[in-house]
């Protein structure tokens, strides 16, 4: 077992991409081994200590932030095996929590094999997307990580190993869980007794359902519950060919018409990914990308899996589609071979980075929002943004996963008093989304930051149900205390 207490070793982890500054921690453990992790809390109790489990710091809320708690890394927890095919269309290959998306990624595409979850951020340990369910642009198609794990190695808050399989244990009629550990322990509990928002993406709280899988419990718990060690991954053969372009519109409602159509059940063509840029993220990309159409008002990303053999057709439809709804063709870009699709992403994800620069020179930080909505309200929250920021007369952008219904505004303030100002705005879009049927975060997480909006979309009772879960499974608090539940609720909620 590596254990640091430096503070060169410690400064890296009190921080992720997130604005928390008040960070602190005795030191940090690094196991190396299943083992010397699961040993590692076996002792906790007798040693007083309590923990913050850290992935690699790309998380946006906070999560990996200690407040005092020992961190235990998982970068060391870092074995990849090999694709196992269990027949054409499927294999799957098993993890440790420490590899990085991009890693596997790579790995698994010299075997023919595709792993469909794309979050933004390639270099996110496999262990932190579990645990944060995370998604991406693809999610359209392929849905959240939940959807592709169908085997996690789990140590408990007291040290015990849990190897759970998909289907091996799920609620009864009455939502009980009931399974015996290795140790010969029993466990006995219910699922939290709540209704989860009617929207595709939604990554706030336990996840709880009809005669739901133990497994999905974990997955997105945000390490609350146990720390995953080791998963399985389901994989997909890779798609023998794609379609990328980036779609400008002169006219806002045009370009929804364009989406509602690549949304139809019964269209011929099923992009993968389905991805909005708004008039004013196309002016900052404008600046380093001269080609942008000054007289656009949106833009759409997409992503269609293809043959070649089906390829033309895909093409013919997707143009006719185009057509149909007025798009600035000739201005638009079509990506079909490798190096122009990497140009291309480059251009996605320049925006972020250009944005960063800009405000770097205003000394504030954004206020970014990350909820999605059922998609009959999907029209009413853009325009409740819009509306809301062009009012105040705030720099702003909307950008992100449109085909779910999940778009991301950024507000920019140029200084105090307009990061005050929209800092009281969010609380307002919350407020709105919630009342849309929507949820409080689509994909990034709950974290620290966002506890207290967490009570507003639940309400007390459903967050005292996450409290019972919680310490039923971690009793002493000794994982992740602070992140997801409010430390009030831990406080006061017997087990």
């Amino acid at each position: 077992m590596i254990y640091k207490d430096d503070p060169d070793s410690i400064r890296g982890f009190l921080e992720d991409t997130s604005n928390l500054k008040s960070g602190h921690t005795p030191g940090v453990f690094f196991p190396e081994s299943v083992d010397e992790l699961a040993g590692l809390l076996n002792h906790a109790i007798g040693e007083h200590q309590r923990f913050t489990i850290a992935g690699n710091g790309t998380g946006t809320t906070g999560g990996r932030i200690p407040q005092g708690e020992y961190v235990i890394s998982m970068q060391k927890l870092d074995r990849i095996g090999e694709p196992v095919a269990l027949s054409a269309d499927r294999a799957f290959i098993t993890v440790q929590a420490g590899v990085l998306l991009e890693t596997i990624q790579k790995k698994v595409e010299q075997f023919g094999w595709f792993y469909p979850p794309d979050p933004t951020e390639k270099l996110c340990f496999i262990g932190s997307t579990i645990a944060n369910n995370s998604s991406g642009a693809r999610s359209f198609k392929y849905g959240a990580t939940r959807n592709h794990v169908t085997r996690i190695l789990l140590i408990l808050a007291q040290g015990e190993q849990l190897n759970l399989s998909r289907g091996v244990c799920r609620a009864d009629k009455d939502g009980l869980f009931s399974l015996s550990l290795p140790s010969g322990r029993e466990l006995n509990f219910k699922r939290a007794a709540y209704q989860m928002p009617e929207t595709s993406k939604h990554n706030a709280g336990y996840f709880s359902e009809e005669g739901m899988d133990l497994v999905d419990l974990f997955i997105g718990s945000e390490g609350t519950l146990g720390v995953i060690a080791e998963a399985d991954l389901l994989l997909t053969p890779l798609p023998p060919a794609i379609i990328s372009c980036l779609v400008y519109f002169g006219k806002i409602d045009e370009l929804f018409s364009f989406v509602s159509l690549l949304k139809e059940p019964a269209s011929s063509i099923r992009p993968r990914a389905i991805e909005f840029f708004d008039i004013h993220s196309l002016e900052f990309l404008a600046a380093r990308y001269p080609d942008v159409p000054a007289r656009s008002e949106g833009a759409i990303f997409l992503e269609l899996e293809t043959t070649p053999e089906r390829e033309e057709n895909d093409l013919d439809t997707l143009f006719g589609l185009m057509e149909s709804c007025n798009a600035m063709s000739d201005e638009s870009w079509m990506a079909l071979d490798r190096d122009e699709q990497e140009r291309m992403r480059e251009f996605r994800h320049a925006l972020p980075l250009i944005v960063n620069d800009w405000l770097s020179r205003q000394h504030e930080s954004k206020i970014s929002t990350d909820m999605a909505v059922p998609e009959r309200a999907f029209r009413k929250l853009f325009d409740f943004y819009c509306n809301s920021c062009e009012q105040r007369g705030f720099v702003y952008i909307i950008f992100g996963h449109i085909g779910d219904a999940h778009l991301h505004l950024n507000i920019l303030p140029r200084n105090r008093e307009e990061f005050i100002e929209a800092k009281a705005l969010y609380r307002t879009f919350v407020d709105k989304a919630l009342a849309l049927g929507g949820t409080l975060s689509a994909e990034h997480g709950i974290g620290k930051l966002k506890t207290e909006y967490l009570v507003g979309m639940y309400h007390e009772d459903g967050i005292r149900e996450m409290a019972r879960v919680k310490k039923y499974l971690d009793p002493f608090l000794l994982l992740n205390r602070g992140n997801l539940i409010p430390v009030a609720y831990l406080e006061t909620q017997t087990h």
